[in-house]
């Protein structure tokens, strides 16, 4: 219970905070009165350095998003929609309510995109008691994560704004954590030039798993339609197991030697020749440096090839320890023309052309080292964020601008913190962090 006319809290919120119990907050004395968490008033009389009351004992009535671990009704405000599917992963695995401001305020369509919203309604289907409150413009969001409980024989449509390997790596991190396995289908775009691609997601993005202990025997992703831009028509079935416990820390610090490399070549719509022609230019750039080299043709008609025409590449080198390094490359269709790209990006791009980008590209993340690529690197950190508490170190090339920002949220969320010290004599980086100790208490006991 509050007196008459009392100040806003830190943040400037007229509700609070929601560890604080505010019910409402007007012009006030700096002295209040508030409820404690056995019954009792407390006088609070200071603001914490994180816009939470602290109450006369100095014990905080909730310290921000780190107050208590691993969830808890800690809200964690933010402006803007950079990284807002990082940051809805990471609160639904350590309990926060997210606040977004300002989503996109000052662009011709403010808002949340389609996209964002359709991945909303996915983190709906895999968990219980989660809610979202957007307002009318779609430029204010609060999202109160539930518990993940995984699911049987899900389907979702993910749109065609954003391919479907934008809520791959979502499903992979929390499917995990669930109350049961987790089996979902997922309509839309398999391959674009936006986000990984299912066949990177398939070659690389699972064995990976592998080493932080999850059963690799029960992981699958199965690619049923291909679909291109702009109309997609693509699915995939995915299936991520449940980890009884925790996840297993992780030392992957020797990269080996290349020794082969692998790939498909697909093509939908369009004549076969698209994927031999992207073959053979691939070829002619990895045969003159090693002999095992095999590319697969995966060509799609009738119904099973969606509802747009496209081709492209996807690349994997596989090393003496068994990293796997990918690049991939797709042609763009002209509805994803835009003014701010360079001509040459913007033109629909020989097959030719498309097989020899994706081999330099290939040949550019084996130079600068490290056991993943750089599309690889943020999913890497999250998982050793995620293990139990031991320490996990992995060597990694040069840092994406990605890369940083993940570093950045798994700190203000999850509360690890990793050491960084760059390596001069092979130009890679070496990380080395404690896991947060994160178990999975979603799942069912019997």
């Amino acid at each position: 219970m509050w007196r008459k006319g009392y100040s806003r809290c830190k943040e400037g919120r007229k509700e609070g905070c929601e560890n604080c119990q505010i019910a409402k907050l007007q012009e006030a004395p700096r002295e209040r009165v508030a409820e404690g968490a056995d019954g009792g008033l407390v006088v609070v009389r200071s603001l914490s350095t994180r816009g939470c009351l602290l109450s006369a004992s100095g014990r905080g009535l909730g310290a921000g998003p780190r107050a208590s671990e691993m969830g808890g009704g800690n809200v964690l405000r933010v402006r803007g929609s950079q990284q807002l599917r990082l940051r809805l992963v990471l609160a639904t695995l350590s309990g926060s309510t997210l606040r977004v401001d300002d989503i996109r305020a000052r662009d011709a369509a403010p808002g949340l995109r389609d996209h964002e919203a359709s991945l909303l309604r996915l983190l709906e289907k895999i968990s219980h008691g989660s809610s979202v409150e957007i307002n009318e413009t779609g430029t204010k969001l609060k999202y109160r994560p539930g518990i993940l409980v995984g699911g049987r024989n899900l389907v979702h449509d993910c749109g065609t704004s954003r391919s479907i390997g934008y809520f791959l790596e979502p499903l992979l991190i929390l499917g995990l954590f669930g109350k049961t396995s987790l089996t979902i289908s997922l309509k839309g775009i398999t391959n674009d030039v936006k986000d990984p691609s299912v066949d990177a997601f398939r070659s690389t993005t699972l064995p990976m798993l592998k080493l932080f202990g999850v059963p690799t025997e029960d992981l699958e992703l199965k690619i049923i339609t291909r679909g291109a831009p702009p109309l997609g028509g693509g699915e995939v079935r995915l299936k991520v197991p449940m980890v009884p416990t925790s996840l297993s820390a992780a030392t992957w610090t020797d990269e080996g030697m290349v020794k082969r490399i692998r790939g498909v070549a697909y093509s939908t719509r369009v004549s076969p020749q698209m994927a031999n022609r992207m073959i053979d230019s691939t070829r002619g750039i990895f045969n003159r440096l090693l002999p095992d080299v095999y590319i697969f043709t995966d060509h799609y008609t009738g119904h099973e090839s969606g509802k747009s025409p496209g081709y492209g590449i996807s690349l994997v080198a596989e090393t003496t320890t068994g990293c796997m390094l990918s690049s991939e490359k797709a042609a763009t269709p002209f509805h994803q023309e835009d003014a701010d790209t360079d001509r040459d990006t913007r033109e629909p791009q020989l097959p030719e052309d498309i097989g020899l980008q994706a081999a330099l590209v290939l040949l550019d993340e084996i130079k600068q080292g490290g056991v993943v690529d750089s599309t690889h690197q943020g999913l890497l950190f999250i998982l050793c964020a995620l293990t139990a508490e031991d320490v996990s170190k992995v060597r990694v090339g040069k840092l994406s601008p990605y890369a940083v920002q993940t570093l950045r949220l798994i700190k203000e969320f999850l509360g690890v913190q990793f050491n960084i010290k760059p390596d001069p004599a092979s130009g890679t980086v070496i990380l080395t962090c404690v896991g947060s100790g994160y178990k999975n208490l979603s799942r069912k006991v019997s």
